[in-house]
């Protein structure tokens, strides 16, 4: 019975969903892609709502246009009892292979995460490449990725990511033999070749990204003696840190109505309302289940985010799932150790309001004003910027000390730089050569301070 069937299985496999595929030109023509969103439906009512179908599709798309391919159809699937070996059932799997010939699509992505015997069956049932959630992210950023270190971080990723999908890639060697003939026995088969070459490259990547880590913490040291407070743009992607960051800095950081437009981290500084000197960093965006193995290699472009005095949490309020997506930036700054402990240095800008009208504007404008933490603004027309510089220099100077300081009055480097760094609130000079000046500054550069000029200093104390 199995010789017979082997033919026909054989005959199906080998059979192309879509003729023209093989000789389109994708540099003219965009790769076709048909997008399947597996609706998982729980039988138990699940403790948060879910997102809707419809949201996750048009996300899915645009992931999908962000590597320029053209979605040429989209479809929900129901998915009450996820099979081990394709996730859906058979009667979906040849209703899909129907509609692929139909649209004539080159790609199937799956807008859900799918283990390597899923993805490599429904590859074989619809003889069609097959992309899911992570592999499609993992596109996106490998296309994206301008610095050597960010390259270093979207391969390791890549990486640990193909190492898992090495089975039965090479079947047709399983059978080699060792260098001693029919002594030796089996071989070593191409596809632990290719998993042991993967991990030395792994391994490799590793040690610079290693190198890549240290030298990040030196450049904090040094930003620590100047030093200035460094404040954190966060948010989910394309909810517009990028055209926030341009109009705080006056710096021409790409910023498009695209998802994952920036990837590599861009730091600027920018001048407070009341003199006071920061730096502010513009980060990759989060998205929802975010790759295990994005926020592993990207770990070290993150503790920016760790190290930061100020997180500024930008939500586009004119999407409709942005309750959700800022539920999904929190998860990811819990796992990446900023917890309820760190609340105090977050800080929520409601973005794009230029978007909203009518009451869904006037509920969101009073939403805002009843909570501190939050401030409504439109980088694109300026509206709330001022605002949100005055609230990001409270908030900075919240946990600032004030100390009262005896100096030399010849002393005129540490006169300088408290004047420079720091905000003089009295100044009296004594008639005998002391100084008496009060001044309020910030932890960091108290003992920035202390390390450099603590031997000429007179009495103090702090306030």
């Amino acid at each position: 019975m199995k010789a017979q069937q082997a033919p026909r299985a054989l005959e199906f496999a080998q059979r192309p969903v879509s003729r023209s595929r093989k000789w389109r030109d994708t540099r003219r023509d965009p790769t076709r892609a048909l997008i399947v969103h597996p609706a998982f439906v729980a039988r138990a009512k699940p403790a948060s709502a879910p997102r809707p179908a419809r949201a996750r599709l048009e996300e899915a798309g645009g992931l999908a246009r962000a590597i320029n391919l053209q979605v040429a159809g989209e479809i929900v699937v129901n998915v009450r009892a996820p099979r081990p070996a394709t996730l859906l059932g058979s009667g979906k799997v040849r209703e899909i292979r129907g509609t692929l010939l139909a649209l004539d699509c080159d790609l199937v992505i799956f807008d859900s995460h799918l283990t390597p015997g899923q993805q490599r069956n429904l590859e074989r049932a619809w003889n069609i490449k097959v992309l899911d959630r992570t592999g499609l992210i993992l596109e996106i950023f490998a296309s994206r990725a301008q610095s050597r270190e960010g390259r270093l971080q979207v391969e390791l990723a890549q990486l640990s990511y193909q190492k898992s999908r090495l089975v039965r890639s090479w079947t047709h060697l399983e059978r080699q033999r060792g260098a001693l003939g029919f002594v030796g026995g089996p071989g070593e088969t191409q596809k632990e070749a290719d998993r042991r070459m993967i991990q030395t490259r792994i391994a490799r990547i590793e040690r610079e990204l290693k190198t890549v880590t240290r030298t990040r913490a030196l450049h904090r040291a040094s930003r620590q003696r100047v030093p200035y407070p460094v404040i954190a743009l966060i948010g989910y992607t394309n909810a517009g840190k990028s055209t926030l960051f341009n109009h705080l800095t006056k710096a021409g950081v790409k910023a498009e109505d695209l998802l994952f437009a920036t990837l590599d981290p861009t730091m600027r500084g920018i001048d407070l309302p009341g003199g006071r000197r920061a730096i502010i960093s513009d980060t990759v965006g989060f998205i929802s289940d975010l790759p295990t193995q994005l926020v592993a290699a990207f770990r070290a472009t993150l503790e920016e985010v760790i190290e930061a005095d100020l997180l500024i949490h930008v939500r586009d309020v004119s999407h409709a799932d942005n309750e959700a997506q800022a539920g999904d930036v929190e998860q990811i700054l819990g796992d990446l150790g900023l917890g309820d402990t760190q609340q105090r240095k977050i800080l929520e800008v409601w973005s794009k309001i230029d978007l909203v009208s009518g009451d869904e504007r006037t509920r969101i404008v009073n939403l805002a004003s009843r909570n501190e933490n939050a401030i409504v603004i439109s980088a694109r027309t300026g509206e709330g910027l001022d605002t949100l510089r005055a609230r990001v220099e409270d908030v900075l100077a919240r946990h600032d000390d004030t100390l009262e300081l005896v100096l030399d009055a010849g002393n005129g480097e540490a006169v300088s730089w408290l004047h420079e760094h720091c905000d003089v609130l009295a100044r009296d000079d004594d008639g005998e050569g002391r100084l008496a000046i009060s001044v309020r500054l910030s932890e960091s550069r108290k003992g920035a301070f202390y390390r450099r000029f603590g031997d000429t200093l007179g009495p103090r104390r702090i306030l």
